[in-house]
């Protein structure tokens, strides 16, 4: 009932080209000037998949524990300097702590994942790892960047009150703990979106991939739950890290707000 996959041959693949012609189209009549946009964005687009498509046959082939561990490591750093680059309530956000939430939260979800539920052999199976571990750092980053420009969004909006705490004694936990709670929540809160509406309004990419290539829709369905769980999992770790390790930047060592809270980023 089940066929493989069919391939894609060089003169389909350029055929889609036609898809960005009727996007270039739309955009050339309503002159919305993103036409360089999209042919830049599609030329980036083509390299960079055919490109990391090529290195992940040679990773999946070598198929080495060390290499594994490295990828990962260079999707995270990638990641992390993508995610302090999108918080608008944030100036100069250090790199290496959204980098120590992305690699802690993404080693420590695929490799539950891996062991206690998918289990290849052998567990660190870089056809299983890797993409696994592409999905949770994708979201992961979009949780984070919400839970940390959250929270200095909330600081900031709510100085007069944490300033009122701490002169009352409280501690700097105390008086934000409040507003870190409302963090996590905002960073968690479109995953959980996700989670409410998944094969009812939206059919998911690797599910649909899955299918496409052969596989039994129910086996398919299975495979998204794992990772829809595996993603939510990874938004709620990784915002409590990423919070966890940078709500001291709020403060001063006299454990005052720092001045520069005071005034908007964005």
């Amino acid at each position: 009932m089940y066929t493989q996959v069919i391939p894609i041959s060089d003169y389909q693949l350029v055929f889609t080209g036609i898809l960005v012609l009727v996007t270039a189209c739309i955009s050339a009549l309503f002159q919305l000037g993103l036409l360089k946009s999209l042919l830049w964005g599609t030329i980036r687009c083509v390299l960079q998949l055919s490109v990391v498509g090529y290195a992940l046959a040679w990773i999946f082939s070598v198929n080495r524990f060390e290499i594994v561990v490295l990828v990962i490591a260079l999707m995270a750093l990638f990641a992390a300097r993508t995610a302090t680059r999108r918080t608008p309530n944030v100036s100069d956000f250090p790199t290496v702590l959204a980098f120590l939430a992305l690699v802690t939260t993404t080693y420590l979800v695929a490799t539950i994942v891996s062991l206690a539920i998918i289990r290849p052999t052998p567990w660190y199976e870089s056809r299983i790892v890797v993409p696994i571990s592409g999905m949770i750092l994708g979201n992961t980053v979009s949780a984070i960047t919400l839970s940390i420009d959250r929270l200095y969004g909330e600081v900031r909006s709510h100085c007069n009150e944490v300033e009122a705490l701490l002169s009352m004694g409280a501690s700097p936990w105390e008086a934000v703990h409040e507003l870190v709670r409302e963090a996590i929540r905002s960073a968690m809160t479109p995953t959980i979106n996700s989670l409410m509406v998944v094969g009812v309004v939206s059919l998911p990419g690797m599910m649909t991939g899955q299918i496409l290539g052969g596989s039994d829709p129910v086996e398919a369905a299975r495979y998204q739950i794992v990772v829809m769980l595996m993603i939510s999992c990874a938004a709620a770790v990784g915002s409590m890290i990423l919070v966890g390790l940078s709500f001291r930047r709020l403060f001063t060592k006299g454990e005052a707000l720092r001045p520069n809270l005071f005034h908007s980023n964005s």
